[in-house]
């Protein structure tokens, strides 16, 4: 075991003033933890210089060199010592550290990069003459003439040489040069209207090229679905909602994907603050509240999304890399989040996401065909009037007589696992010579009209452009579901008093941080009050919940909270029970449906919210078009 008085020294301390090399190292320590810190804090000085492009390149994963250009308003030549000087900026002058309207405000990036590597920044401002200066290892050079026509270029070559301990923590280059491209893309999503290109040039030369967006053009919001198509890809833009929505002085703008577009890890959530992207346990946490009883436990949604509001309403200023923020009203800001997700999603309906269909026609094997050889092109032979002819004959009923003894197809009824309506529960074809389609045609629904029924459990509709398969069970449970949760909100939650109420010690801290959270838990059903000391009295409880441990259920509460500023423990419980009675009260797997039982559930599906998944975020209907249906068959 370790001297517990190991720290005790037989000689008094003394206090000393470290020099300015060690106190830019120590701060290079707290900003630049990898060469992604390095590329953001740089990437970041670009964009407050109000570039339009920003080009960076880097080498081992910015390990040997990190190169940011860009067409800034560049700096003067008197400019540039003072930029690496500790605590020298031009984005605030000090008197008010909340009211931040820039990335960066302290100061700290150039000068503890100078500390820990080789940096070189070149830069040119209107009306003056270009010029260089370089810092190794806390040592300065002088301003010297150079050669740039405008902006800045920052060169930053063997990152960590002058703490070689820290290179021992790095990961491998390409661990880090993931890394950077993900910073990269992060401030592409906050700045559509910015030009970046990702290069690696670790062989040497102009490199590769490893991403690159243009500068968008337009509306705010055309602009960045186009940058997140772009950054994201073409899937997350085809299936994500537009989020415009606002509380109080706070507005919250972006995109969120439908629950069937999940992901099975939380890397596609992307939130930012004014501008700035952060990683804040609370706003995460606020949007997996948002889709708490949309997807299953081991899925996450995926979402972009900005907060914007008053510099003063939110500090920046609590974290070394500025990665997490502090809003003066944390509770409006997770409201916002979770309310504003939820309504959005719900005016959705019952679409979902297209990639379950794209998975569908993916299942499909087209015939295999030999190495390097083409796919198969079908003739589509025209019969001629003799073999139609015999076709009908053969597919014709007997006059007169029961189908079953009909030749042709009759013949292989027994085999059918499906039965199919009769048409004229059905509207007609849409291209039925003479027929217009009228707009409450069932074909022209959403879901359209439904056409058969197999196995027992999955509805085959036909849409004007396509066919839908639902899964009955899987859709009338999501129904039902979205049914009791509306009468419970009608009615509230209703709660059950205990003979004898239960008497939870709890430290001062925990017990506090319940009592201010009394008045919403009560909302829920669970009613608590003071004991005295630090104990809390369990009075009432969900009644739905039935006989429930208090204590165990406190704690669940006590560790969201701390975790998180609110709990969704007791909701989350509830709304379990409510899906587990929709799932017995729906109908079941094997169950027959007549035509009209069919289609009454597709038009309910289209009328309620969230009937694209289930109650564990998988789908209830796979959509696919006819122009995939043909290509499947060679058609086309």
């Amino acid at each position: 075991m370790a001297d517990p008085i190991h720290h005790i020294s037989d000689t008094r301390p003394v206090i000393r003033q470290l020099d300015d090399a060690a106190i830019n190292r120590i701060a290079a320590g707290e900003v630049v933890e990898r060469p992604a810190s390095a590329v953001k804090e740089l990437v970041e000085n670009a964009l407050d210089s109000g570039a339009t492009r920003v080009e960076i390149s880097q080498a081992q994963g910015g390990k040997s060199l990190i190169r940011v250009t860009d067409n800034g308003c560049g700096m003067t030549p008197q400019d540039l010592p003072l930029a690496l000087s500790r605590h020298a900026t031009s984005k605030i002058d000090g008197s008010d550290l909340l009211n931040i309207h820039s990335f960066g405000f302290r100061g700290e990036a150039l000068p503890s990069l100078g500390a820990v590597g080789r940096l070189t920044i070149q830069s040119r401002a209107a009306g003056h003459d270009a010029a260089e200066i370089t810092v190794a290892g806390g040592d300065m050079s002088a301003p010297r003439p150079t050669a740039l026509s405008a902006g800045t270029v920052v060169t930053l070559r063997d990152l960590f040489y002058a703490t070689p301990a820290r290179l021992k923590f790095m990961r491998s280059d390409r661990a880090e040069t993931q890394a950077i491209a993900d910073v990269v893309k992060r401030l592409a999503m906050a700045e559509p209207s910015v030009g970046f290109t990702l290069r690696d040039v670790t062989g040497g030369g102009e490199g590769r090229v490893t991403f690159r967006a243009d500068p968008e053009q337009g509306d705010l919001f055309d602009a960045l679905h186009r940058r997140l198509a772009r950054v994201l890809g073409a899937e997350f833009a085809e299936n994500a909602i537009k989020i415009d929505a606002s509380r109080e002085a706070l507005r919250m703008t972006g995109y969120a994907a439908l629950p069937t577009y999940s992901r099975g890890a939380a890397v596609a959530q992307y939130l930012f603050v004014n501008g700035r992207p952060v990683r804040d346990k609370m706003l995460t946490g606020a949007l997996r509240a948002a889709y708490h009883d949309l997807l299953s436990r081991d899925r996450h949604p995926a979402a972009v999304l900005f907060l914007t509001c008053d510099p003063t309403l939110v500090d920046v200023n609590v974290h070394p890399a500025k990665s997490e923020v502090r809003f003066r009203d944390p509770a409006l800001a997770r409201g916002l989040i979770v309310s504003g997700l939820r309504h959005a999603l719900a005016e959705e309906g019952h679409r979902a996401s297209s990639t379950v269909a794209g998975a569908t026609l993916g299942a499909f094997r087209p015939e295999a065909t030999a190495p390097g050889q083409a796919p198969r092109v079908y003739q589509m032979d025209r019969p001629g009037p003799a073999s139609r002819a015999m076709a009908y004959q053969a597919q014709a009923p007997l006059t007169g007589a029961p189908l079953s003894q009909s030749p042709g197809f009759a013949d292989l009824q027994a085999g059918y696992s499906a039965r199919v309506e009769p048409d004229d529960l059905i509207a007609p074809m849409a291209d039925h010579p003479g027929h217009e389609p009228q707009p409450d045609t069932p074909l022209s629904a959403p879901l359209g009209a439904a056409r058969a029924q197999i196995h027992e459990n999955y509805i085959i509709a036909q849409t004007e452009d396509g066919l839908v398969i639902v899964d009955q069970h899987a859709a009338h449970e999501r129904l039902v579901y979205e049914k009791l949760k509306t009468q419970q909100a009608e009615r509230g939650v209703a709660a059950q008093a205990l003979l004898i109420p239960e008497i939870v010690e709890l430290s001062d801290g925990d017990r506090g941080a319940l009592l201010d959270a009394a008045e919403d838990l009560a909302a829920l059903g669970l009613v608590i009050e003071e004991f005295g000391g630090s104990a809390v009295a369990v009075r009432e409880v969900p009644a739905i919940l039935g006989a429930v441990d208090a204590r165990a259920l406190l704690l669940d509460v006590l560790d969201e909270l701390s975790d998180q500023g609110s709990s969704m423990t007791i909701r989350g419980r509830i709304d379990a029970i409510l899906s587990r009675v929709a799932c017995h009260g729906s109908i079941r797997s094997g169950r027959r449906m007549r035509a009209e039982e069919m289609n009454a559930l597709l038009r309910e599906m289209e009328a309620t919210p969230h009937s694209g998944q289930c109650n564990h975020g998988r789908p209830t209907y796979v959509k696919l078009q006819l122009a995939d249906i043909e290509r499947l068959f060679g058609r086309t």
